[in-house]
């Protein structure tokens, strides 16, 4: 081939390739391609142009690109502008808004590049890309972050913030503003560990709650955390960890929340609940001590009234005999007391309720206790002039102080002093005890003191910190039923170290005239008749030994195992002078046979005999009672108060 012949050739090979590529530019749809000449006119359009722009070539072709856009720029000279600066720098990049032929806007990437013909100008080419739907989800992704932006910043009960990898805070919302009192620029750029409080600082809290949540992605706990001031608020804490697409830790997103109301409430709860379980724990042990209580006082009335009769009947020449029969008495009469210190605990036993004066009851007993705490305790009493008196037993209430002071000896081995006061006290709605006038009775010793877990079981029945034979656990617990039998309540407050203070709130009562016991009711009264008597007991036991000190006091008696049987015999024995008849009996009690008794013969004397103080209000106004366990004088000479009571109210 000669020359000639490959240059056409050649040329027919570059017009295949220029045809290529223009068909190529045409067919593209996704893009807007197409020339400028140097002012701007349209001199190409391609199919992507149409689908984009609305432009057919036909209405397009030989007219200004400024078509494009909006009217605002037009009128700006952006147009001119865009081909200013692509002839300066060679090319153009820009995203913006442009207009199709509808008149509906897009958002468009543009690129212009400026097209030279050795070193001249000869046009642009310019490239359009429509990105409307991305630009709407960026914006609806900014508007989202935005909005969550806004919502953080704008919660309050929650303190939401960022750490960067080192704990450090990089931002602050009006929530963690409020709860921890430093504000943005206080805080922001400090290390998160500020929040804590000392102790937790030393022992490396704040780095192992980061590491936690480093390692398992989230780390959650509830604890004390300091604010600004420096108080205390009871936080619960979430921490999670925060990863860039490649898995690297970028920070951290750390909520917390105030909770201390809500621990407060449930620790208040909790409290209520350990109360309530306290209480029914004692009130099980009460009835069990007091069920306890009444079966041995039956036995002990048997011990009791039997020795009683065995020291008449038996010569006392023999001092073998005399000292066994003491011994097996007194013996018999330390159960007697220690079954008192048991109904006391469980609040069942019997009061003789009158009004005491504090001041006058504490200083009859100022020797007795001095010489129980022997020399190397000192008493202090501290008592205001106008104190008011109170419903009490004073026989009790004397026993109870003797045991708290025991104690408070006790506690004082080495001496020291027990303080005795007393102060007038009220009470509110929202007070453990109900509403009312109080007095304070108070008795603070200098000694070793509790620790928590001793004084949570102070009270309780047979618990004792003494050694084996010093004590029978039952001194507190007795003081606590009767105090709360009065209607009051027994505090204890104590630490190691620091001794342990009593307090005895009891009701308050207004003064009482001073009366003077009559001669009847301070000797011993001698019955003056024999006297047939219904006696009526359960326990085959103590009927037949309270059958046996009447009839050794001169009496005829007629006996009845329980209430129905009773009322047979009463019915058979028109001359019955008098019952004596124990209370807790099955299916007809004491109470319910004196009020049948009192319904069918008025004016018959009944003798209630009993180890309970639960007695139905009525038989407890209208009935004598006889407390068991006891002895032949105190059976006398309740038969003789109740013949003489019965002839007084006889008109």
């Amino acid at each position: 081939m000669n020359a000639a012949g490959m240059t056409k050739a050649a040329l027919l090979v570059g017009t295949t390739e220029v045809e290529r590529f223009r068909l190529l530019v045409e067919a593209v749809t996704d893009y807007a391609i197409y020339m400028l000449d140097t002012n701007g006119i349209v001199t190409s359009w391609n199919a992507g142009a149409e689908r984009i722009k609305g432009y057919k070539a036909s209405e397009i072709l030989g007219r200004s690109f400024a078509n494009f856009y909006e009217e605002a720029d037009r009128k700006a000279g952006i147009p001119q502008r865009v081909l200013a600066i692509a002839t300066r720098d060679g090319k153009f990049q820009a995203e913006g808004w442009r207009v199709r032929k509808d008149g509906s806007r897009f958002w468009a990437f543009v690129i212009i590049d400026a097209i030279y013909d050795n070193g001249e100008l000869i046009g642009f080419a310019k490239i359009t890309r429509d990105l409307t739907e991305r630009r709407e989800a960026e914006e609806e992704l900014r508007r989202s972050e935005e909005l969550f932006r806004r919502l953080v910043e704008g919660v309050t009960d929650y303190a939401i913030y960022m750490l960067d990898p080192d704990g450090i805070v990089s931002n602050w919302n009006a929530g963690a503003q409020r709860i921890k009192g430093y504000g943005p620029d206080e805080i922001v750029g400090q290390h998160f560990s500020i929040f804590y409080t000392d102790d937790d600082r030393s022992r490396g809290e704040p780095a192992r709650s980061l590491a936690i949540a480093e390692r398992e992605g989230r780390f959650e706990a509830e604890a004390w955390r300091q604010r600004k001031d420096g108080s205390r608020f009871w936080a619960n804490v979430v921490i999670d960890a925060i990863r860039d697409p490649s898995g690297k830790l970028v920070g951290f997103a750390k909520i917390t929340r105030d909770i201390t109301e809500r621990r407060e409430v449930q620790l208040a709860l909790e409290r209520t609940r350990e109360a309530l379980a306290h209480s029914q724990k004692i009130e099980a042990i009460g009835k069990l001590t007091g069920g306890v209580a009444h079966d041995f006082n039956n036995l002990l009335t048997v011990v009791l009234g039997s020795l009683d009769l065995l020291r008449r009947y038996l010569p006392n020449d023999d001092p073998r005999v005399t000292r066994l029969l003491d011994n097996a008495l007194q013996g018999a009469q330390r159960g007697a007391t220690l079954t008192q210190r048991m109904l006391a605990f469980a609040r069942r036993q019997e009061l003789d309720l009158r009004p005491v004066d504090l001041v006058e009851l504490t200083r009859g007993m100022r020797d007795l206790l001095q010489r129980s705490l022997g020399p190397q305790i000192a008493i202090e009493t501290r008592f205001p002039l106008p104190l008011d008196y109170v419903m009490a037993d004073p026989h009790q209430l004397e026993t109870a102080l003797l045991n708290l002071a025991i104690n408070a000896r006790d506690a004082m081995p080495a001496g020291g002093i027990l303080t005795i006061a007393a102060r007038n006290e009220a009470t509110v709605a929202d007070a453990p005890l109900r509403p009312g006038r109080y007095v304070r009775l108070t008795l603070r010793d200098t000694g070793e003191g509790m620790d928590a877990e001793t004084l949570t079981r102070a009270t309780e029945p047979f618990f004792t910190t003494k050694g084996t034979g010093k004590g029978t656990g039952l001194g507190l617990s007795m003081v606590h039923g009767m105090v709360e039998q009065l209607g009051g309540q027994l505090i204890l407050h104590s630490k190691p170290g620091e001794g342990t203070t009593a307090e005895l709130w009891l009701p308050a009562v207004e003064q009482a005239a001073a009366t003077e016991p009559s001669e009847a009711g301070i000797r011993t009264i001698a019955q003056s008749r024999a006297l047939t008597i219904l006696a009526v007991d359960d326990d085959a036991l103590v009927l037949a030994n309270t059958r046996a000190m009447l009839e050794d006091l001169g009496h005829t008696v007629v006996v009845a195992y329980s209430g129905e049987q009773a009322l047979e015999r009463l019915e058979r024995t028109p001359t019955v002078d008098l019952v004596i008849t124990d209370h807790a009996m099955p299916k007809m009690t004491g109470s319910d046979l004196a009020k049948t008794i009192m319904a069918r013969r008025p004016g018959m004397p009944i003798i209630l005999a009993t180890g309970y103080a639960e007695l139905p209000p009525a038989a407890e106004s209208s009935v004598p009672r006889l407390s068991k366990p006891f002895r032949q004088d105190a059976l006398a000479e309740a038969v003789a108060n109740a013949v003489r009571t019965s002839r007084e109210a006889s008109p």
